[in-house]
């Protein structure tokens, strides 16, 4: 197990962690107000939990359109050269006639060296654009064979549910380059637990394999991960190049009173050798009201093995309280 504290930090869900070749590692969350992006580094991930966070950027006043509402889900990523942040943000806390949070998704630029540096160093680069204009968010980026990929999670009219996976090249970091491919919509009975939702994917490239995880059902105790897996030599814009689990590869552990685990991301351990898995997760099920608003999603860390054919094992989230 794990030999880093647990929780890491509190109150931070969709948590993640990019180790860059700086030495730094780099940490953002949704914040409890969801009303800002925040970054925080180290040296160490221990660290992270001390280090002293800064607000790299804001909503919009109310009232003013979009990004004013509901900030959600930041990853940091750098990308030829440059710093960006993906998040969702919404211009309402309403819901649409649908039913859902009318949240679409942004992008945020730095140039400087040290993202941490000002507030005024990044600059918006506008919404990202895909051909459906529906609830979209959670998106990351891949890297593969010098090309740039979009992954993330959006709401398509004609499937039922909340959520479903894509794909897509991108020309730029905030622009796309070829359409939408769906790599997976709810279908198995722990992804449709309350809500139909597939979110929060992450990529881990290890053994000659792309392994991308994604959460899955409503955000309270049955919030579980499932997994995709393809070859890294393959066309990953193809969608049967992925082979989807029928089962969740981390999920709730009840009897250690640790509930809803998922939103993960990836890093490596201080010495390159240990696979880290950065997630979120509570230690109790009372909730009042929507579990979207409960602060106490906090951040584990914890490393991982992988079987035989190379495939990853995340055997049981981290035992913890909190006192």
């Amino acid at each position: 197990m794990s030999n880093y504290t647990a929780p890491l930090i509190i109150q931070r869900a969709d948590p993640f962690i990019y180790k860059h070749t700086d030495g730094y590692y780099y940490f953002t969350a949704s914040v409890p107000a969801y009303n800002l992006i925040e970054l925080r580094r180290s040296k160490t991930i221990e660290g992270l939990a001390f280090a002293m966070p800064r607000t790299i950027w804001r909503k919009h006043d109310s009232g003013t359109g979009a990004q004013s509402e509901l900030i959600w889900a930041p990853e940091i990523h750098f990308i030829r050269g440059k710093w960006y942040v993906y998040y969702a943000a919404s211009h309402t806390t309403e819901f649409d006639k649908n039913g859902m949070f009318q949240h679409r998704m942004f992008c945020i630029e730095c140039e400087n060296n040290n993202p941490m540096e000002s507030e005024d160093n990044w600059v918006e680069k506008g919404q990202i654009l895909t051909p459906m204009d529906s609830f979209a968010l959670d998106a990351t980026s891949l890297q593969l064979n010098g090309k740039l990929y979009y992954i993330w999670a959006q709401k398509d009219p004609n499937i039922r549910g909340n959520s479903n996976i894509y794909i897509a090249e991108m020309k730029n970091p905030w622009t796309l380059k070829t359409k939408p491919i769906l790599l997976s919509k709810p279908e198995y009975d722990w992804e449709t637990k309350i809500f139909w939702v597939n979110e929060g994917p992450a990529i881990l490239q290890r053994n000659g394999k792309l392994f991308l995880t994604y959460s899955a059902s409503a955000t309270d105790e049955n919030y579980c991960m499932g997994m995709l897996t393809a070859d890294e030599t393959s066309n990953i814009l193809d969608p049967k190049a992925w082979k989807k689990s029928s089962q969740p590869v981390f999920e709730s552990d009840i009897e250690n009173g640790l509930f809803g685990p998922g939103h993960n991301s990836f890093t490596l351990s201080e010495d390159n050798k240990t696979d880290l898995m950065v997630y979120h997760i509570r230690n109790y099920t009372d909730i009042k009201g929507d579990p979207l608003y409960d602060p106490n999603r906090h951040t584990v860390v914890q490393d991982f093995t992988y079987d035989k054919k190379g495939d990853p094992r995340f055997e049981k989230p981290q035992k913890f309280t909190i006192q």
